[in-house]
């Protein structure tokens, strides 16, 4: 009898330990995503420390977010002007910053990584917090194109690693990819899907496969209607009027691209031909280059593809 009730206990604390919730989470990066992220976060009741060492994009990052807020409450409490102001407060009052990760760490359940794509900045960041944060605390990156894994090897926390691929705007994209390398354990995994969805957003899975779902198809689409243009096949206006008006595309693969910009596009090509050099989908585009190399990057320039 002893015997059961011990092991009625252990099954209790296992089962309470896998159904622990995310509530304290640390963002890494005071970008657009990261403060994307950490403003989400506070909205679904989450405590979030926004980390970024400079004190100027942390200011900049709070006033964003204090207007989007404001934006949120407005719609959602038209006709209420004293819930708008106690769900401004609220969300605000769930939101800290700080130059160094250091004291959030001590208490995170998770860390999301959403600092610029550069593999050995990735992984001297989450070397240094592998020393600091507790045993609990899982980690997880943003990146959009980088593995997950190599990212992870810097850590001894393989089982608590995954990845976190947000879309930009974060508060209005509704989809999160939640990325698992092979060492990433089912509570791990299992935790990081719950937090998505606590989050209000809808997770898919994938493995830790180049781009993950929608950049590993979307990336290869917009390269090859480069590529269709570099041959002469077509014009891009005229490809981007085919796939609006014959596959219901709301935008077509040149505007997407310089909305997205030309040189994120290089960026991501850049780093997957040279580490698939095998793939022809990844091939490099000498169009593409030129234009990145003028400085035609896009919306964000003024010109791309198109003029603006």
């Amino acid at each position: 009898m002893a015997f059961m009730n011990q092991m009625s206990r252990r099954a209790l604390s296992t089962s309470v330990h896998r159904a622990a919730k995310i509530q304290e989470f640390v963002v890494i990066g005071g970008g657009l995503m990261g403060a994307g992220i950490a403003q989400v976060g506070a909205q679904t009741g989450h405590k979030v420390t926004l980390v970024d060492l400079s004190p100027e994009v942390l200011e900049k990052s709070s006033k964003r977010i204090a207007d989007s807020v404001a934006r949120v409450a407005k719609k959602q409490f038209k006709e209420d002007a004293e819930g708008a102001e106690k769900f401004k407060a609220s969300v605000m009052d769930n939101i800290k910053t700080d130059t160094t990760a250091n004291k959030a760490l001590e208490t995170a359940d998770l860390v999301v990584e959403a600092v610029v794509e550069n593999m050995g900045l990735k992984q001297k960041l989450f070397k240094e917090y592998d020393s600091i944060a507790p045993e609990k605390t899982i980690f997880a990156s943003n990146t959009s194109s980088l593995p997950i894994g190599e990212i992870a090897a810097a850590t001894n926390r393989l089982d608590r690693f995954g990845g976190l691929h947000f879309f930009n705007p974060v508060p209005v994209m509704k989809l999160l990819e939640v990325i698992r390398i092979p060492e990433t354990s089912d509570e791990t995994f299992n935790s990081m899907v719950a937090w998505g969805k606590a989050m209000k957003k809808v997770t898919v899975d994938c493995k830790d496969t180049p781009g993950f779902i929608v950049n590993r198809l979307l990336v290869p689409y917009l390269m090859e209607a480069v590529r269709m243009v570099e041959r002469g096949d077509a014009s891009a206006s005229d490809v981007d009027t085919a796939m609006k008006l014959g596959a219901g595309h709301p935008m077509g693969p040149f505007e997407l691209a310089d909305y997205v910009g030309l040189d994120t596009n290089k960026f991501i090509m850049d780093g997957w031909s040279s580490r698939y050099p095998d793939e022809t989908l990844f091939r490099q585009s000498e169009l593409l280059n030129k234009l990145v190399a003028e400085g035609k990057l896009g919306k964000k320039s003024g010109e791309g593809f198109y003029k603006y």
